[in-house]
């Protein structure tokens, strides 16, 4: 006769699995070193510049990947390399944008960009990957954060807030009035609220999924939500529209109740709830045109682009980048090669289109894939983990990064109104990017839940001598 007990320590970590993220890391690193050899070449015809940047950002992601092997074994394999690989494209690109200018090639310099901004850009990925690092060692277990779903919820509330009140030449950039402007720093709150949001939403809608899937009428083959239980996606509603009256941003607004509605379906199942999102979302975007002409404008600008392609039309900045992507055609001019510098803020908002122009159809399918490979992996998590916050948490997280992918491309491809939301990974600025780091970190953390073994039980060989003399 024997007696076991549990062990509260795993399995040993299945090494393979690690090993797999540093194969597919050190590729991402080479994909990283050859698109700056091209860059290089393509500007001045030798490799100069950038390869000390390249170095230390290699030692960088080879210290995440030790934070992961450290911190969360279980990890998926991919999520680390995917964002290191459009991390080190977009610092590429950034890089080369920067040195358009020099060469030979007067009067191509992108103004708003400073000589300095490729080394910013590595910085501030030094600081997302502190962030990723911190966020694996607090957060042990995603979990963790439902039980402070109404303070995250109030922390993302006063970041949206902050800007909205502050005089506009603290706030407002391009008229967006969406920063904390201090000085020469600069920082977007609005990145970081969609986290805490997205932990936000998880926590209310876990406790309250039972009383929001209940049916009420049923109409056309659908069951509609009982009337009392609209508040939320109202107050969600009202909010997302004075975010646009209040900060003049379509971009967070649209992020903000999109986010909610996806959730919102995800918990309850009920179809009801997304056509109820679209047609509140609709009705906004309606009223919003009707009553305010920045909203208007952007409508008019996507509507008729090239009544206004001239350089003070409305159009002018979306047109240039829709012709420099015509102008790369299916294979691109090459990495340095092209003249993406024509496009205002093709640095930030419009980086998606100096990638097109220069790694033509192909390059820019490549980049939408590594985005949907994120997307997969973050839906694989929140499949696989069996808390339920953390499945919703995970989810949310992985919409919202679709989303925002979805609302830029189809803005600077004109699928879509444009908006003014960034490029993950891939655009200039250090709000967006740590930001992006921090999702990273989190889907890690879930997906190393996901799929952590079960404590196994182990012989407590002591018991059983005792057992057996007995």
């Amino acid at each position: 006769m024997t007696a076991a007990s549990f062990s509260d320590q795993p399995v040993p970590m299945p090494h393979a699995r690690r090993r797999t993220e540093l194969v597919m890391l050190v590729f991402a690193l080479a994909v990283v070193l050859l698109a700056y050899a091209a860059a290089s070449l393509g500007l001045s015809g030798k490799l100069s510049g950038l390869s000390g940047y390249i170095l230390v950002y290699a030692v960088m992601m080879i210290g995440a990947h030790l934070a992961v092997r450290r911190y969360a074994p279980f990890a998926d394999p991919l999520l680390l390399p995917l964002a290191a690989l459009l991390n080190g494209l977009g610092i590429v690109m950034i890089y080369r944008l920067q040195e358009s200018g020099r060469n030979g090639n007067p009067g191509t310099v992108v103004t708003d960009m400073s000589t300095s901004s490729t080394m910013l850009q590595v910085l501030w990925t030094a600081v997302g990957v502190v962030a990723l690092v911190a966020v694996l060692v607090l957060i042990r277990e995603a979990r963790v954060l439902q039980r402070y779903t109404y303070t995250l919820g109030a922390i993302a509330l006063v970041l949206l807030a902050i800007p909205a009140v502050l005089p506009a030449s603290h706030s407002s950039v391009n008229g967006a009035k969406v920063w904390i402007l201090l000085g020469s720093f600069s920082i977007e709150p609005g990145e970081f609220a969609r986290l805490a949001l997205a932990a936000f939403f998880a926590g209310y809608l876990v406790a309250k999924r039972d009383v929001l899937a209940l049916a009420g009428r049923r109409v056309l083959g659908i069951d509609l939500p009982r009337a009392r239980d609209l508040g939320p996606v109202l107050i969600a509603w009202g909010a997302s529209l004075l975010i646009l009256i209040f900060e003049t941003d379509i971009g967070t607004s649209a992020l903000f109740f999109g986010l909610f509605v996806a959730m919102l379906y995800i918990a309850t199942q009920r179809k009801s709830w997304l056509l109820i999102g679209v047609g509140l979302f609709l009705a906004g975007t309606w009223l919003t045109a009707l009553m305010f002409h920045h909203v208007m404008d952007r409508f008019t600008a996507w509507l008729h682009p090239f009544a206004g392609s001239n350089p003070t039309g409305l159009s002018y900045q979306p047109v240039q980048g829709l012709e420099g992507m015509a102008f790369g055609g299916i294979f691109g001019t090459g990495l340095g090669q092209g003249q993406p510098y024509h496009t205002p803020l093709v640095q930030s908002d419009f980086i998606f289109t100096a990638f097109g122009e220069e790694l033509g159809l192909v390059g820019v399918m490549a980049l939408l894939l590594i985005f949907g490979l994120l997307v997969q992996r973050g839906l694989r998590a929140a499949l696989a983990v069996k808390d339920p916050f953390s499945k919703l948490f995970a989810a949310g997280l992985s919409f919202v990064l679709a989303l925002q992918v979805f609302v830029i491309v189809g803005g600077v491809s004109f699928l879509i109104p444009l908006t003014g939301v960034t490029t993950p990974f891939l655009s200039l600025g250090g709000s967006s990017l740590v930001a992006s780091w921090i999702l990273i970190a989190l889907l890690i953390r879930v997906s190393n839940s996901a799929r952590q073994p079960a404590p196994q039980p182990i012989q407590d060989e002591g018991m059983t001598q005792v057992v057996r003399a007995g």
